[in-house]
């Protein structure tokens, strides 16, 4: 006994299912370009964020202020963020999630390239290049960690990790652990920059190679 066909689909079942794929295709491509957009947009804020912060600081610079820097208006802002706290917080992950923003005071070394032998800033030396940068904005965030408790865990976390990743790189020593040598390099990172940001005549960054070897002992092989 023969086997039935199924019944051809019609010309306007076919137009319908071509259709319906048409739109879906739409749809998916219209959800990317919105993505898309929307991560063009968060970027363009955070990266506005970050140069107006570190330059006037936190409290210096508005959600407008940064909304124009990026281009955008300050409804832009509050469909991506609900408020300055939380464009601080995402700035900070972004920042802090970065491998390059290590060592402050060897940011500001190889930057020191450009500056004159009074320890003046040159005309290439500019308050946005990019170690300063790195430092007046870990200034912000710890000022404004020690204000609020959200972003002030986040940096603690942040000041955590590293002090993990480098306690593990250190042998004990004369008496001192690993993660003690490691919590007072970091303080010599730190403090020695913010010095030097004062008066980079008197307190060069070359100190900074000298207090780590002091501090941290021979590493492992």
């Amino acid at each position: 006994m023969p086997v039935p066909r199924s019944p051809r689909p019609s010309d306007g079942a076919r137009q319908r299912r071509d259709r319906r794929d048409r739109q879906d295709r739409r749809d998916r491509r219209d959800g990317r370009d919105r993505r898309d957009r929307r991560d063009e947009t968060r970027t363009a804020l955070l990266i506005a964020a970050e140069r107006l912060w570190a330059e006037r600081g936190i409290h210096g610079a508005s959600l407008d202020d940064i909304a124009a820097a990026a281009g955008l208006t300050k409804g832009a802002v509050y469909s991506n963020f609900a408020g300055k706290t939380d464009l601080l917080l995402a700035l900070m992950e972004r920042f802090t999630s970065d491998p390059a923003n290590t060592d402050v005071c060897e940011e500001l070394r190889a930057a020191e390239e450009d500056t004159d032998p009074t320890g003046r800033s040159s005309a290439r030396h500019t308050p946005d290049d990019r170690a300063r940068q790195l430092a007046l904005l870990l200034v912000e965030f710890w000022l404004y960690g020690m204000r609020d408790y959200a972003a002030g865990w986040r940096i603690a976390e942040w000041y955590a990790e590293r002090r993990a990743r480098l306690a593990s790189q250190l042998d004990p020593a004369d008496g001192i652990a690993p993660d003690e040598r490691a919590t007072l390099t970091m303080a010599l990172d730190f403090g020695l920059a913010f010095q030097h940001l004062l008066d980079p005549a008197r307190v060069p960054t070359n100190l900074y190679k000298t207090g780590k070897a002091l501090m941290q002992g021979r590493p492992h092989p």
